[in-house]
């Protein structure tokens, strides 16, 4: 007979004793099953001793994480937290120095856990650690010559034991003093300092941005982004991470009259070339974090177009007007005639001329061309530069199509509107980074006005476009979704340099486009003749059963979530999976250092599918509309999904990627008897109905099926054929 749920069989470590095998009753308190563990060591006072689980994490067992205990468990009678923290709390406090790092270490490690870390800040932990970090250090100045490894393992443990405290969220993080701010900022600032301590303290400040605009405030007037750039220059990755981590907390931290000075600085060339050779041009590989603190940067570099981009001209702006004046003059080199030649109505019917030689859509008054937004003064900003920068290729598009039949012309004016539009959509400017993006394009870190010169590249690209597809005025719109794709291609191919996305283009021709798109069109061919479309149907609901199958398989694989935390590289995480006859969802919290498989018994909490009442999606989930930072983001929404069960209690999901996003999200709509709505199942169903009919009409291939059945033969004059079975 298997033994009741309620009994976990586990082993009982104490120092200088045998362990001690046992039955732990999860029905009993907890503190009776200590008292139960000391009375057999002969141990008085059981209110000052707990269990913690005897392997890497040391975390302690509580009414809370109880059910986290399996089966074969070992577990360590130990110190109270309680204890263990007012004894910390002591010995951290100890002259002698071996004492006091020994102390620390053990700190560092064991605020890890959260019941232990409670228990430290309320003895006001946290203070008693700013007031080391600033005033307690100073009296081992003096020593840091003789004794710098132990003066850098001191302040390395002191600092660890903070941010872990600190990455728990119980204490706020306005509560800082600024003497507290430059000490660490001092750490930040010094040339020679000891790694550990650089890391820690550039994660510090990087949370201090992040989760405070007052400390923002504070932190921008003791750190400087020229302070922080030689840290780029170091071979250490997880330095040259953290250090741009910083770098975009200011950033993105940074007030609107802050933000041109800022991007002033991101816009130098000593910082993009240093990211450039020192971390994109590394002999290491770039790591997951290095790429999203990368995709970061890149979008909140782009994100400084967003105030031209919504900037519509203003037609009575003369400075403006000027710069259509000089597209103008560049164009024609026109000498700049005096203001009595000619009466006003010829030079009015000149300029006209030249305007509509120029492409824009209104030829009298161009700057009312760009009083659209998107993509609004910014598509003007692109043209000038292309006609200052690349003089020779903007006279020859424009003359060539000033050459050229009217309908035949491709317009330059409205073709730089558009594609700057459409550059802006594909870049997303204006958008935030995403949570889980690694994204990052290493040719935008090869030049300082990267998105100019992208766009010089597309648009003689449109215009080379525009004539092998022999285009009319009546084809613009075709033109440009050519063009988007040849550009989209191109940017999969991830070039490391402008060139290299040039020849990339120059191979994406018109034509190779036509025979990509007729090789898809071949692979997923639909026909559409009406047995064909009989066909179809008929096997359609077979297929989307087949579908339905492999989203719960899939669910019962299981699948591992990030936490929500505000700190990205807290790496916690939880796992769910559905049970083999799809009965119970089974879920719980996943040990880092975790390899393989998630069995169920491993996992304590559960979820019956019956008690399921719905699943939402998006900003509908309680943790979108929670977190304030998150609900901004729109890429983590579209990765967010709640199961409703109970009485308005939810579980609640942000998923890995958009795959695993549509996977869970079709199965628990499969369980709960609903229609799988997702892309992914679109998807699915048009390359497996394709697959499936194709193999069925195998051997019809080269027959012309026809639109109407056959005509039914005339009757036999005779049924002497017919054979007799009897």
């Amino acid at each position: 007979m298997p033994p009741p749920s309620d009994i976990v069989k586990v082993a009982i470590e104490w120092p200088g004793a045998f362990p001690k095998l046992m039955e732990i009753d999860q029905k009993k308190p907890l503190s009776a099953i200590i008292k139960e563990v000391c009375e057999g060591w002969s141990l008085g006072n059981h209110e000052n001793f707990a269990l913690q689980n005897a392997d890497s994490t040391n975390f302690y067992i509580t009414e809370k994480n109880r059910n986290d205990i399996k089966n074969g468990s070992i577990l360590r009678l130990t110190t109270s937290p309680s204890q263990m923290a007012g004894q910390l709390h002591e010995r951290i406090q100890s002259s002698s120095m071996d004492a006091k790092l020994e102390a620390l270490k053990d700190l560092a490690n064991s605020s890890r856990d959260i019941t232990f870390a409670q228990e430290f800040i309320n003895l006001d932990g946290i203070s008693l650690l700013t007031q080391m970090v600033e005033s307690g250090t100073e009296r081992y100045q003096k020593l840091q010559k003789i004794m710098k490894p132990c003066f850098g393992d001191l302040l390395s443990f002191t600092l660890t034991a903070f941010v872990e405290l600190m990455d728990h969220g119980i204490v706020s993080w306005d509560t800082f003093s600024v003497a507290f701010i430059k000490k660490i900022a001092g750490y930040v600032n010094k040339s020679a300092m000891d790694m550990a301590v650089l890391q820690r303290s550039l994660a510090i400040l990087e949370s201090m941005v992040l989760n405070s605009q007052d400390l923002y405030q504070k932190v921008a007037q003791e750190i400087t982004i020229g302070q922080l750039i030689p840290h780029l220059q170091g071979t250490d990755q997880d330095i040259q991470t953290y250090t741009i981590a910083v770098i975009n907390a200011l950033f993105l931290k940074a007030p609107e009259d802050k933000r041109q000075e800022m991007a002033h600085i991101l816009a130098q060339k000593q910082l993009r070339s240093i990211i450039l050779s020192n971390v994109i041009r590394s002999p290491k590989p770039i790591n997951d974090e290095m790429a999203h603190q990368l995709y970061v940067l890149q979008v909140l570099t782009f994100n400084l177009l967003e105030d031209r981009m919504m900037t519509k001209m203003d037609p009575q702006d003369q400075a403006q007007r000027d710069i259509i004046f000089e597209l103008r003059r560049i164009a024609f080199d026109v000498e700049c005639e005096p203001n009595n030649s000619g009466s006003i109505e010829k030079r009015k019917s000149m300029y006209t001329r030249d305007y509509k030689k120029l492409g824009f859509i209104n030829h009298v008054n161009p700057a009312m061309d760009f009083t659209q937004i998107p993509p609004g003064m910014l598509a003007l900003d692109n043209m000038l530069y292309f006609a200052r920068h690349h003089q020779d290729a903007y006279i020859r598009i424009v003359l060539e199509n000033s050459s050229r039949e009217d309908k035949h012309e491709c317009p330059f004016g409205r073709s730089s509107i558009e594609l700057t539009k459409m550059l802006c959509e594909i870049l997303k400017v204006g958008e935030l980074p995403s949570e889980n993006c690694h994204d990052f394009h290493p040719m935008f870190f090869t030049h300082d006005r990267s998105f100019e010169e992208f766009f010089c590249i597309c648009i003689q690209l449109l215009n080379k476009t525009w004539k092998e597809m022999r285009a009319t005025s009546e084809d613009f719109n075709k033109v440009m979704q050519v063009v988007r794709e040849q550009i989209m291609r191109a940017l999969t191919q991830k070039p490391n340099s402008l060139d290299q996305l040039k020849s990339r283009l120059q191979n994406l021709s018109y034509t190779e486009i036509l025979k990509i798109r007729q090789s898809e069109r071949m692979n997923q061919e639909d026909f559409q003749s009406r047995p064909i479309l009989e066909l179809r149907e008929k096997i359609q609901p077979e297929i989307m059963e087949l579908i339905k199958q492999q989203r719960l398989n899939r669910l019962c694989d299981g699948t591992r979530f990030r936490k929500i935390s505000s700190r990205r590289r807290q790496d916690k995480f939880w796992y769910c999976r559905l049970s083999p006859n799809h009965k119970v969802l089974h879920y719980g919290d996943l040990e880092e250092s975790l390899q393989g498989e998630v069995t169920h018994d491993s996992l304590q909490e559960k979820l019956p599918v019956a008690d399921i009442k719905a699943v939402v999606t998006g900003k509908d989930c309680p943790h979108m509309k929670e977190k304030g930072a998150l609900k901004q983001n729109k890429e983590v929404q579209e990765l967010a999904f709640s199961v409703l069960y109970e009485s308005d209690e939810y579980l609640n999901f942000i998923a890995p990627d958009k795959h695993e996003y549509c996977v869970w999200t079709d199965g628990l709509n499969a369980l709960l008897g609903k229609e799988m709505t997702s892309d992914f199942t679109k998807s699915d169903m048009d390359t497996l109905l394709s697959m499936e009919m194709k193999l069925r009409l195998l051997d019809l291939e080269n027959i012309q099926i026809p639109e109407a059945p056959p005509p039914i033969p005339k009757e036999p004059s005779n049924y002497d054929f017919v054979y007799d079975c009897n």
